[in-house]
Formats: structure tokens, sequence, C-alpha cells
């Protein structure tokens, strides 16, 4: 009876976990740098994955592992096409951090793919770890493009 009791808590916790897991995965976590400060130290660069966006970067941090990743590429891209008006100010940028590991450590990836919103400046905006939800991540885009103002 003790053995029963054990193995039904060890399967109601691994159940909560998992819901709370499936929960987080794809969200957009915003980040709580604030949007004026794009000093120097707060930019994001990356050799080799450049050029970013002038305006916003969709910047994908795979591996050579990553079942979703591809499908996660694809969507990303169609989305920076799809809000890009041209001139490169929304860019799609992916990074394979299986032969960078320094990468993974540096900005604490602990899932694949998780995916950097950058601003103009290439300063952290949100991330999402998991495959995004487009429609989330659409309206995202939306409001940190807002309005020209001319």
């Amino acid at each position: 009876m003790e053995t029963l009791t054990v193995l039904l808590g060890l399967v109601a916790l691994a159940t909560a976990l998992g819901l709370v897991w499936r929960a987080r995965t794809g969200r957009i976590q915003r980040s709580k740098t604030p949007v004026a400060a794009a000093a120097d130290e707060n930019r994001i660069t990356i050799p080799g994955a450049e050029p970013f966006g002038t305006r916003i970067t969709l910047l994908q941090f795979s591996t050579a592992a990553c079942a979703i990743c591809p499908t996660v590429h694809t969507q990303l891209g169609a989305l920076a096409d799809e809000f890009d008006d041209g001139t490169g100010s929304v860019v799609h940028v992916e990074v394979d951090v299986s032969a960078r590991p320094e990468i993974a450590n540096q900005f604490n990836l602990l899932q694949s793919p998780t995916t950097f919103i950058l601003d103009g400046n290439g300063v952290l905006q949100a991330r999402i770890g998991g495959a995004p939800k487009i429609n989330d991540l659409r309206a995202e885009l939306d409001r940190m493009l807002g309005p020209v103002l001319v």
C-alpha cells in the first residue's frame, strides 16, 4: 500500500510539472530592459549572425538535433517577410548553437528553439522558449512596430 501511495504521488507530481512546462512553452516573456536603454552594454551581438533588422530582429537559436527548429525557421521567416517593408526593417536570423555552446551559456538557453525579439538597436525586448505561438508573436510585432509617426 505504501508503494502504491508513493507511485501515485510521483505520477501526480510529474503531471503537475508537465502542465506547468506546457503552459510556459511558446509564451512571450518580455524583457525587463527598458526600451530607452539602448546603450552598448545591452546590445546583443553575435559574430556571423549579422545583419540585424533596422526595427526588429527575430533571433532564433537552434540545434542540429532539434526536430521542430526547421518548422519554426520557416514560420519566423514568413512572419519577418510579412512585417518587413522591403528595407530590412524586420528580419529573421537563425544561429545554430550546436557548434557554439558558449552562446548557449552566454544567453542561458535551456531549450531549442529559443527566439529573442530584438529592437532596432539590438536590445532584447522579449524571449520565447520553445516553438512560438505565431498569433501571439504577430500581436507582439504589431505592438512593437505600432503606428509610425512622421
